[in-house]
C-alpha cells in the first residue's frame, strides 16, 4: 500500500509537470498547416480551373503568405526568432503577389548570405527552391517547375486533404447507423468486461509504479547516457540517431512495465482460454473488421473535438516531439524506426496497460461506463499534452468502447495502430 501511494504521488507531480511544459512546447499545427499550402501552390497549375478553389482554395499564394507571416510573428512574440528559411520565402511570394516593396523591406533584415546558403541546401523544400528559380531567372512558374512536381503535389494534396475528407463523411454515415440502431433498441447486448482478477492497488502499482517511476523517469536517466554513447561510438549522425534513439528508449520504456505485468500475472496461475488480457488475435479478420469500423467512427468525433478546441484556444502547443521528428525527416531508416515505435511498439504496449489491464479492473470496480471513462483519462494524460488532451481523451474513449463492445484486446491494438498508421503516413506526406 505504501509503494503504491508513494508512486502514485510521484505520478501525480510528473505528470502536471509534463502538462504545463507542454504549454512552452511549439505545435506542429502552424508547420502542417504552412506544408499543406505549399503542396497547393505548387498543385495549382495542374488543376482545372474549375476545381481549383475546391482542392486548392481561393488564393493558396495569398492564404501562404498570411500563414507564414502569422508563423512569423508567433515565433517573435515568443522570443524565438524566425527560420530564415520562412523569412525568405514570405518575402519571395510577396514579390511573386506584386507587392515588391514589403518583399525588400523583409529581404533587408535578413544576412547578406542567407540566399546563397538557402539555395545550396538540397533538403531545401520544393516551393521554396520554385521561388528561388523565378527570382534568380525573372521566368515565369512554368519555365521553373516541371509538370512531375506539380501532379506529385497534387497527388499529395488530394491524399491530405480529399482522401480524408470522404474517410470522415463514410465515418459519420457509420455513427448515424450505430446511433439509429442504438435508439431503436437494435445493438446487441456487449459481453461481460474480462480481464486479469487484478485489483485497483495493483493497477496502480503497474501504471504508477512500473510506467511512470520506472519506464518514464528511472528508464530514460539509466539508458539515455549509454545510448548516446554508443550512438556516438558507432558514428551513427542524424536523422538516423534520432531514430534509433526513439526506438530504443521506448523499447526500455516498455521493459519495466511488462516485466512487472508479467509477475503479476504469474502469480494468478493457470491462465483461462484465451489468455488474461484477451488478446484473441485469431482469425486477424474479426479483429480486423472492427478496429477499421471503430476507427471509421472515432474519427468524426476527434475531428469534432479538435475543431471545437481550436475555436476556444487556437495554439495550445504541447505537440508530441515525435510528430515534429518525422514531419522533418526524409531518412528512410529513420522513418522506419519512428514508424515502427509509433505504429507497431506503442499501440501494443498502451492498449496492454489501458485496455488490457487498467479498464476491466476499473469496470469490474466501478462499472463498465466508468472504467471506460477512466481508461480514457490516463491514457490522455499520460501522453503529457495539455493541447492533446481533448483529441486523445476522445480516442480513449473510442478505443474504450471497442474493449468493451468486443471484448477483444486485439481490435483495440490494431484499431490504435491504424490511426497512428494514418498520422504517420500524414505527416510523410507532407514533409516529402
Amino acid at each position: 500500500m505504501a509503494l503504491a501511494l508513494v508512486s502514485l504521488a510521484l505520478s501525480l507531480l510528473l505528470w502536471l509537470n509534463g502538462l504545463v511544459d507542454s504549454l512552452s512546447r511549439p505545435s506542429v499545427g502552424g508547420d502542417l498547416n504552412l506544408r499543406q499550402l505549399e503542396l497547393a501552390v505548387l498543385a495549382e497549375p495542374q488543376l482545372p480551373a474549375a476545381l481549383r478553389p475546391l482542392v486548392a482554395g481561393q488564393d493558396p499564394a495569398q492564404a501562404l503568405e498570411k500563414a507564414l507571416a502569422d508563423q512569423i510573428q508567433t515565433s517573435e512574440e515568443s522570443g524565438t526568432p524566425a527560420p530564415p528559411a520562412l523569412r525568405l520565402e514570405r518575402s519571395l511570394l510577396l514579390q511573386r503577389l506584386g507587392r515588391p516593396q514589403e518583399a525588400k523591406a523583409l529581404r533587408a533584415e535578413l544576412p547578406a548570405d542567407t540566399e546563397r546558403l538557402i539555395a545550396a541546401d538540397p533538403s531545401q523544400r520544393p516551393l521554396l527552391r520554385l521561388l528561388l528559380c523565378e527570382q534568380a531567372s525573372g521566368s515565369a512558374t512554368g519555365r521553373c517547375q516541371s509538370a512531375a512536381t506539380g501532379r506529385r503535389a497534387l497527388g499529395q494534396l488530394l491524399a491530405v486533404t480529399l482522401v480524408p475528407a470522404l474517410v470522415l463523411l463514410v465515418g459519420v454515415a457509420l455513427l448515424l447507423r450505430e446511433l439509429w440502431l442504438l435508439w431503436r433498441r437494435r445493438l446487441a447486448a456487449p459481453p461481460a468486461i474480462q480481464g486479469p482478477p487484478l485489483s485497483g492497488l495493483d493497477a496502480v502499482l503497474l501504471i504508477a509504479g512500473g510506467f511512470v517511476v520506472v519506464g518514464e523517469l528511472l528508464t530514460p536517466l539509466l539508458v539515455t547516457p549509454a545510448l548516446q554513447a554508443l550512438l556516438e561510438g558507432l558514428a551513427i549522425t542524424s536523422p538516423l540517431r534520432e531514430g534509433l534513439s526513439v526506438l530504443v528508449l521506448y523499447l526500455a520504456l516498455m521493459a519495466g512495465p511488462l516485466l512487472i505485468l508479467s509477475l503479476m500475472l504469474a502469480g494468478l496461475g493457470s491462465a483461462p482460454a484465451g489468455g488474461w488480457l484477451r488478446f484473441r488475435w485469431r482469425p486477424l479478420t474479426a479483429g480486423l473488421r472492427p478496429a477499421l469500423r471503430g476507427l471509421l467512427m472515432v474519427l468524426p468525433l476527434v475531428s469534432l473535438v479538435g475543431w471545437l478546441q481550436g475555436q476556444l484556444w487556437a495554439d495550445p502547443g504541447g505537440s508530441n516531439p515525435l510528430l515534429d521528428l518525422v514531419l522533418r525527416s526524409q531518412d528512410p531508416l529513420a522513418l522506419a524506426c519512428f514508424a515502427l515505435t509509433a505504429v507497431v511498439l506503442a499501440p501494443l504496449f498502451e492498449e496492454t496497460i489501458f485496455r488490457g489491464v487498467l479498464l476491466p479492473v476499473a469496470a469490474r470496480e466501478l462499472g463498465a461506463g466508468w472504467g471506460v471513462l477512466l481508461s480514457a483519462a490516463v491514457f490522455a494524460v499520460a501522453h503529457l499534452s495539455l493541447g492533446e488532451f481533448p483529441p486523445l481523451f476522445m480516442l480513449g474513449l473510442g478505443l474504450g468502447w471497442l474493449r468493451w463492445s468486443g471484448g477483444r484486446l486485439g481490435s483495440c491494438v490494431l484499431m490504435h495502430a491504424l490511426w497512428n498508421g494514418l498520422t504517420f503516413s500524414n505527416l510523410v506526406l507532407l514533409g516529402s
